[in-house]
């Protein structure tokens, strides 16, 4: 899911900057169960980048090993019982099922400094991994739907 980081740059970018102008999100908690793995360092300020200090737990490799670290983390995270459910090369949304009902939800997301000019397998890539709160699975609201030739309904 995360094979193609590099390919990733315009879309890390266009949400940095989206980030950037965007009113200030609530903080949401870290997750306190993301193991630190082989190959892994912990990067308690995300590497300043995303403004993900705070509300993620982001670890940090040389961006040429981030791929393989994500899929160890992918499959660290299937033996716990979360689901891959989602997302794109750069992002795997996770959904795990409660005891009680519902479903929890968790992020990871990989990144790295896309404002260097030179970009080498040597530089430090990044995960970030946060909660997603409420109940991820929990029925959406019904769109509306306008009738299809323009008349409203009488």
């Amino acid at each position: 899911m995360i094979r193609n980081l590099l390919a990733a740059t315009a879309v890390l970018m266009i949400s940095t900057a989206a980030q950037a102008q965007a009113p200030a999100q609530p903080q949401v908690a870290a997750p306190t169960d993301i193991p630190l793995l082989p190959g892994a360092q912990a990067a308690a300020d995300c590497g300043g980048l995303l403004r993900l200090s705070g509300s993620a737990f982001c670890v940090t490799a040389p961006l040429g090993e981030i791929g393989a670290l994500a899929d160890a983390y992918i499959a660290d995270l299937e033996t716990r019982h979360w689901l891959a459910a989602g997302g794109g090369d750069n992002r795997v949304v996770f959904v795990k099922r409660r005891d009680v009902g519902g479903c929890d939800g968790l992020q990871m997301q990989a990144f790295y400094d896309t404002s260097k000019a030179d970009v080498t397998a040597t530089d430090p890539g990044y995960l970030a991994f946060a909660t997603i709160p409420g109940d991820v699975c929990a029925a959406q609201p019904a769109a509306t739907t306008a009738p299809a030739n323009g008349n409203s309904p009488q």
